[in-house]
């Protein structure tokens, strides 16, 4: 069994790699949920529906969000009653949210709902939530703290980041089988999600990174970040904000406690001797995934680390 800790969309790209070489039914996933948030009276999981979709094969690959071919009906008809219209939900999109909320509101878990959710689906992956509990990624800006959704979609992630910290996460545990997953592990990957708010807020969860620390089965990260800048979004930002060094190195330091191999960009291969006074491996190439092709190439290249 291969464990992968993820967040959105950069790690829906390399799962989608792996998903395609070798049986998805080996992976388990344990994915972030501190991007959870209620909107329209609705629990909506941003991240597990990303990865659910792209697992399913319902994912729209131009977006990196979302059902392809969804339509917005119900948020056109929202928006001329005066309601909020900034976090784009799709009207199959929207089925998936009224399904998570009916059945957390029955009294079941949200590691319960997404194994229904993906039984339906047809996923043989296991995806996890990172926890059943609430947890909030929070950023302060120089407008005051607000979640991350309003930072991130409602504001295009243009305010001055002061600090990022996850409300609730100190009296937080890990969903059923977090820690037996990683613990049982053959290989661990840590996809190219953004190292403060979807790798962070999992790592932060009591007892998850003292069960990382603690295997002998080989971890491997792939870098978010080529050059000074995140591939997608916002990390560079966030990781000068809570004091890492917005780079491919920044984001190995914060790993570096379990981290056995670092994947990083050719373009960051300069990095190399850097990285491995940390006692990691590396490995340069081509970190981006603009195809299906580059996935599972990229797919194979950590694959065979985690072989080693």
């Amino acid at each position: 069994m291969i464990v992968i800790l993820t967040g959105g969309t950069g790690g829906a790209k390399l799962i989608e790699g792996l998903s395609h070489e070798i049986d998805p039914a080996q992976l388990t996933i344990i994915c972030n949920t501190a991007d959870d948030f209620v909107l329209y009276g609705l629990n909506i999981s941003p991240d597990l529906d990303t990865i659910m979709y792209t697992l399913a094969g319902l994912s729209d690959p131009a977006q990196g969000w979302g059902i392809q071919g969804d339509t917005f009906t119900v948020l056109q008809q929202l928006e001329k009653l005066g309601g909020e219209t900034w976090f784009r939900l799709g009207d199959k999109d929207i089925a998936t949210h009224i399904t998570r909320t009916r059945l957390l509101r029955a009294g079941l878990k949200l590691s319960d709902v997404t194994d229904r959710i993906c039984d339906n689906l047809g996923i043989k992956a296991r995806i996890l939530p990172m926890s059943d509990d609430h947890i909030e990624t929070r950023v302060e800006t120089s407008e005051g703290v607000i979640s991350f959704q309003e930072y991130f979609v409602k504001q295009h992630w243009q305010p001055e980041v002061k600090s990022v910290f996850y409300a609730g996460v100190e009296k937080s545990r890990p969903a059923p089988g977090v820690v037996e997953a990683i613990g049982s592990a053959a290989g661990i990957i840590l996809c190219p999600s953004n190292p403060v708010t979807s790798v962070g807020p999992i790592l932060a969860v009591p007892g998850v990174r003292n069960a990382l620390m603690q295997v002998t089965a080989p971890v491997v990260g792939v870098s978010p970040m080529i050059g000074e800048s995140a591939i997608s979004g916002p990390a560079h930002r966030l990781m000068a904000a809570q004091g890492l060094e917005p780079s491919a190195l920044g984001a190995a330091k914060n790993y570096a406690d379990f981290l056995d191999q670092f994947v990083i960009d050719s373009e960051d291969e300069a990095l190399t001797s850097k990285l491995e006074t940390l006692g990691i491996g590396v490995v340069a190439t081509s970190i981006r995934m603009k195809s299906l092709a580059d996935k599972q190439g990229l797919a194979r290249q950590v694959l065979a680390l985690v072989d080693k």
